[in-house]
């Protein structure tokens, strides 16, 4: 849960310290740290066990989940470009009709969806994908749409996002979608995966590496964050980002994103901050080369992340739970793994401004990469298994 702890506190002395997860060996094991709960927080244990239910184990690369009202089930998206209806008790609809063309290809297709704040009213949903452009290239989007009453099609669709330059490259797309309750969209990008693309994840001129801010429109909110940068960018510096959360009570946005080998990050977005990739990072290169110059610590050029992980994780999506199964775990972030193959909660501790990751507890490790997660109407945690078949599943408490 969200605790609010005096300061002195947090300075666990080392006689009473737990040890971290075993994540086997980091890639940059003398890393000085910008502040000692940046990573590797004590291993903790609330001694919860689930009941597993699959609602459904017939998806084929599930990526994207939102949760319906009323009872009415789930949408998923399906990487190749499927959107479906899945009923409570697992039953799965027909491909829902009209979903814009994508290019599914490695890791573009259909990605995220989620509903309008209004949706009970107004039907409004939004997806993002890879946009096919031209004959090759792709391009992380976003699009408006009305979903039937009847759960069979889509109408009205409009695209509200699309990421520039498009790249031949299809990889590092991003892309999480959050409808904020002012009407407002926050979009997540990544950088295009190559040492070429990557380069204009600080250039926010691109929308490469990018947080961006816009209306249900397509219009960007605010002013530019610099003088040659995109209206609709809100934060730039940043690698794949596919995590992201708005904190209960707070106007903070989290946000999780792939580090290279090591230095998965999870991130507090500050409007206008440069996060640093990929002059600086807390891992290194696939073949184990420097990322820019070396430099592991962001600050003061760039802003540090709240925590991050080597070895990686791979972080997929992440939510602050609020629900009535796990009563000890309100305002906890539970977040998916796809290399960790696993479900992680992570402790939050608050100090007015200070946010600091105190504790780290793994789940269900080994049993399928955790796409994404979410909270069922009931409390019930449910995740996304991305395979082939890929599987929903509905986690409660199990009974003793």
């Amino acid at each position: 849960m969200l605790r609010a702890l005096p300061f002195l506190l947090l300075l666990t002395s080392p006689a009473l310290a737990q040890d971290p997860v075993d994540d086997g060996t980091a890639n940059l094991p003398d890393t000085v740290l910008a502040f000692a709960e940046q990573t590797e927080a004590p291993q903790v244990a609330s001694g919860v066990t689930f009941d597993e239910e699959v609602i459904t184990g017939a998806l084929a690369r599930p990526w994207g989940l939102a949760v319906l009202p009323n009872g009415a089930g789930y949408i998923v998206t399906e990487r190749g470009g499927t959107l479906r209806h899945i009923t409570r008790d697992g039953t799965l609809g027909p491909e829902i009709r009209n979903v814009p063309a994508v290019r599914a290809m490695q890791q573009g297709g259909l990605l995220d969806v989620a509903l309008a704040p209004d949706f009970a009213d107004t039907r409004t949903i939004y997806l993002t994908y890879a946009s096919r452009i031209g004959l090759a290239n792709s391009a992380t989007a976003a699009a408006r749409a009305i979903l039937s009453e009847d759960l069979t099609q889509l109408t009205d669709v409009t695209e509200i996002f699309r990421q520039t330059p498009a790249s031949l490259v299809p990889a590092h797309f991003g892309s999480r979608i959050l409808p904020l309750a002012d009407g407002t969209l926050v979009i997540t990008t990544g950088d295009r995966f190559t040492p070429e693309n990557r380069e204009l994840a600080q250039d926010p001129s691109t929308s490469y590496g990018v947080i961006v801010h816009i209306t249900p429109d397509g219009a960007p909110v605010g002013e530019p964050i610099t003088e040659d940068a995109l209206p609709e960018v809100l934060s730039y510096g940043h690698r794949n980002v596919q995590g992201l959360a708005l904190q209960p009570g707070t106007d903070r946005l989290w946000v999780l994103e792939h580090g290279p080998a090591g230095g998965d990050e999870l991130n507090i977005i500050t409007r206008g901050a440069n996060y640093g990739w990929p002059l600086v990072s807390y891992g290194v290169n696939y073949n184990g080369s420097d990322v820019g110059a070396g430099e592991q610590a962001h600050a003061p050029s760039f802003t540090e992340p709240r925590y991050y992980w080597d070895p990686s994780i791979a972080p997929s999506d992440l939510i602050f739970y609020e629900g009535e199964m796990f009563p000890d775990w309100q305002g906890d972030i539970l977040m998916g793994a796809l290399a960790g193959q696993t479900l992680v909660r992570l402790e939050v501790a608050s100090d007015g401004e200070r946010n600091t990751i105190i504790g780290e507890e793994r789940f269900r490790t080994g049993q399928g990469r955790v796409r994404d997660v979410a909270v069922d109407a009931n409390g019930a945690i449910l995740i996304l298994i991305d395979d082939d078949p890929g599987a929903l599943i509905r986690l409660t408490p199990a009974e003793e």
